[in-house]
């Protein structure tokens, strides 16, 4: 006959274990970051028509 030396081990109290830390330790998401693309080509633009502005005022005067 042989002997088991391993303790009486219970999933099913792991499981609840592993469930009270996930509900007792939300993770946080991150908030959405705002994608830097469009403050770019704004940025852009407005340059853009500041030195075009510039170049018909010199041109004209």
């Amino acid at each position: 006959m042989t002997q088991n030396n391993e303790s009486n081990l219970d999933p099913a109290g792991n499981t609840q274990h592993f469930r009270r830390f996930v509900d007792e330790n939300p993770v946080t998401d991150e908030p959405a970051r705002r994608p830097i693309l469009p403050l770019v080509l704004a940025g852009v633009g407005v340059v853009l028509v500041i030195a075009v502005a510039i170049a018909l005022f010199l041109a004209l005067t």
